[in-house]
């Protein structure tokens, strides 16, 4: 009988999780046709930003190559846009296995997290990925053009908008782990060498093979997890 109990326990869980994953998908298909109607216009606009002052102009070689991107942006936009939805409904799956305490975190935190993670998009579109161009243009000279693809340039900005928005989600995470006393600020804090290492590997997974994107992604992630530590140290 108590393995009867175990089974139907286990199969309730996955009809939640199936549940709650298809809440998430629905919500960014619902989206995606607005989201793909304006995609035109903030491909230009994501363009003039990612050129800024630049002299150069992104070339595209197929013919469905800019409407292929135009359905990648529309995507992220749509999820984006639902973020707080597909949050909330993650949350919600999580809440009946936590205490009374850790729920009022989770609510409080779901506003947190969208805007750290439009923090984390912002920073990357309007400062890194900026950056990331014009490193990629000094090489150029007398015997030497830069010539961008459009796909190239694009698939890069959104990747690492995508990667900065979930890695400004470290100093929430640092404080849930203090809060909930699975681990404690002294062992979190004695363990720096650790996180250092830990968040330069995901670094490198996350971004592109150079060590100007590596770097540019760490340096920001590690000054939030010391925020998250601080943050923590004085709520306790």
């Amino acid at each position: 009988m108590l393995k009867e109990d175990k089974e139907e326990s286990l199969i309730s869980h996955l009809e939640a999780l199936r549940t709650t994953l298809i809440k998430c998908f629905v919500s960014v298909g619902i989206l995606l046709p607005a989201m793909f109607y304006f995609s035109p216009k903030i491909l230009q606009w994501l363009i003039k930003i990612l050129i800024s002052d630049n002299k150069i102009t992104l070339n595209y070689f197929t013919p469905m190559e800019v409407f292929i991107l135009q359905i990648k942006l529309a995507l992220l936009m749509a999820f984006i846009a639902a973020f707080p939805y597909i949050i909330k409904q993650l949350w919600n799956f999580i809440l009946p296995a936590l205490y009374e305490h850790e729920r009022k975190f989770i609510r409080n935190s779901v506003l947190l997290s969208s805007l750290l993670f439009a923090a984390g998009v912002c920073f990357c579109l309007f400062l890194i990925l900026p950056l990331i161009i014009r490193f990629g243009m000094s090489f150029a000279g007398d015997n030497m053009q830069a010539m961008f693809g459009v796909s190239n340039v694009i698939n890069l900005a959104l990747w690492l908008c995508f990667t900065f928005g979930l890695m400004f989600q470290v100093p929430l995470v640092t404080n849930m782990l203090i809060k909930w006393d699975i681990l404690s600020y002294d062992t979190v804090s004695s363990k720096r060498p650790y996180v250092v290492v830990v968040l330069l590997i995901v670094s490198a997974f996350l971004t592109p093979p150079d060590i100007v994107s590596q770097i540019l992604l760490f340096t920001p992630t590690y000054l939030l997890f010391e925020f998250g530590l601080l943050f923590s140290k004085k709520k306790g």
